[in-house]
């Protein structure tokens, strides 16, 4: 039983330093990630799914993001300056 908790605690020490490692080489690349992200990244990637269509994803996704904000910052704009005496 004790063996097993060891394995257990060790294995998540791994786990800790192993996505401490990713998140550097995240960092390095300027990928912009966090470490949330990153773990659920790379959780999706050991349960199979596919690293390339989750790049897509990612990508799509801050895509429409940045669009939001611009048309966000556009509308703010456009209703500020209709207020102008």
């Amino acid at each position: 039983m004790v063996y097993v908790l060891l394995v257990i605690i060790r294995r998540k020490r791994h786990l800790k330093e192993l996505m401490e490692n990713i998140y550097e080489v995240s960092n390095i690349l300027n990928t912009g990630l966090d470490r949330e992200t990153l773990s659920i990244l790379v959780n999706l990637c050991e349960a199979g799914v596919n690293p390339e269509a989750l790049a897509v994803v990612v990508k799509k996704l801050r895509t429409n993001n940045h669009q939001k904000k611009q048309q966000q910052k556009q509308s703010n704009t456009g209703t500020s300056s209709n207020h102008v005496n």
